[in-house]
């Protein structure tokens, strides 16, 4: 049994679902704020769809993002009569998980309640399903450093941190701090703070500086959705495959599973990204980059309780759902840090880790981390801090 709640302004509709679907409709229009709290009163396991209406493009968005962000386990359905490809995009990255029109019947509506709570295990994301298997605890020794060290340092680099800001201001518009949704521990998606070192956009403009991409394998094919575009054309003569290659048939491709699995391969050995010589950087970014002045503001985070001064780093989302495998998902129970083992490790000019190094220096930081581990990296942090490469 699921419980369902209405965001809208439209009281016959609700009036409609309460008819169609029952009691398990909440009686009362809810909008996100009171629905995040009504659904702390739910049993952890409970899964709550809410059917969410379109009205203002930017507002939904955010509050779309809020109820993923701050519900266990929510499946939000978009009520809407017309979408662009661009919406469609925004809305299922923000979380939408499913669709409605304004005029769908109820017979399709009871089946598609009924086909959700059947299987809403397993719709939900790979990051949900598992988060009950295991969870990491901060050590109370670990929390306490964390915010004696962060609340010293803000206070002894004031002057530093103020003569950032204003260099940034100077040089270039847009906001100084610049914030990105990042993956800590345990999946915790929270607002990952840095000074702001590129020109306001430059995240938009990533595809263009791909070949940049230190951890990036030789080019090949470019990618759709995932797919490569060598896939075969539907129309070609069957006989053109190995046959010893198993086909996987869609509506827009057909690829051999061969193929396919190289491609979901490759983009996991590429999640990590860091681009050499990267033009979207300002004069004052390249500076505050080469001394890690851009770092400071994580901080406020260190102090809030989203990282620790010593952890793994926190990745963006689309690289951390590329690393959910049972191989590497122990990075993510562990401490999520400012400095961790792999940016000690051959940092600078003394060489560069690949994107293997990388994941397995952070599995080995999550296994065996203890104080005397967190003091000798952040004396090798100290001490290395100018980075030699231009990155």
């Amino acid at each position: 049994m699921s419980s369902i709640v209405y965001s809208g302004y439209n009281q016959d509709r609700l009036k409609t679902f309460r008819s169609v679907l029952g009691s398990k409709v909440n009686p009362h229009v809810m909008h996100v704020k009171d629905i995040v709290k009504w659904s702390e009163s739910l049993q952890k396991n409970e899964p709550l769809i809410v059917f969410f209406e379109k009205n203002n493009y930017k507002r939904d968005l955010q509050e779309i993002a809020y109820l993923q962000n701050k519900i266990y386990k929510v499946y939000i359905i978009l009520i809407q009569d017309k979408l662009s490809e661009e919406e469609k995009k925004n809305y299922v990255k923000a979380g939408v998980n499913d669709a409605i029109t304004l005029t769908i019947d109820d017979d399709k509506l009871k089946q598609k309640i009924s086909f959700i709570e059947n299987r809403f295990h397993l719709l939900l994301p790979d990051f949900l399903k598992y988060k009950d298997l295991v969870t990491f605890k901060l050590p109370l020794w670990k929390r306490a450093f964390d915010i004696l060290f962060s609340g010293a340092a803000i206070l002894c680099l004031s002057p530093l941190l103020l003569a950032t800001v204003i260099a940034i201001r100077l040089e270039s518009k847009g906001q100084v701090v610049y914030k990105s949704k990042r993956i800590g521990t345990n999946y915790k998606v929270f607002d990952f703070l840095k000074f702001r070192s590129m020109y306001t956009g430059a995240d938009k403009r990533l595809k263009e500086f791909n070949n940049l991409n230190q951890y990036q394998e030789n080019e090949g094919s470019a990618t759709t959705s995932g797919i490569t575009q060598q896939e075969i054309k539907i129309d070609q003569p069957e006989e053109s495959y190995a046959e010893d290659s198993s086909m996987l048939i869609s509506d827009d491709f057909m690829i051999s599973e061969d193929d396919f699995i190289t491609q979901k391969t490759k983009e996991q050995k590429d999640a990590f990204v860091k681009l050499e010589n990267d033009p979207r950087i300002t004069k004052v970014g390249r500076i505050i980059r080469k001394y890690s002045i851009d770092e400071l503001p994580q901080l406020f985070n260190i102090l809030k309780g989203d990282m620790s001064i010593v952890g793994n780093r926190p990745l963006p989302l689309y690289e951390a759902e590329l690393l959910t495998s049972d191989e590497y998902i122990d990075r993510f129970m562990a401490p999520a840090g400012l400095t961790g083992l792999w940016q000690v490790e051959k940092r600078g000019g003394a060489g560069k880790l690949s994107a293997e190094e990388r994941k397995m220096l952070d599995i080995t930081y999550g296994k065996t981390f203890n104080f005397w581990l967190d003091l000798k990296i952040i004396f090798r942090t100290v001490t290395a801090f100018i980075q030699k490469e231009n990155v």
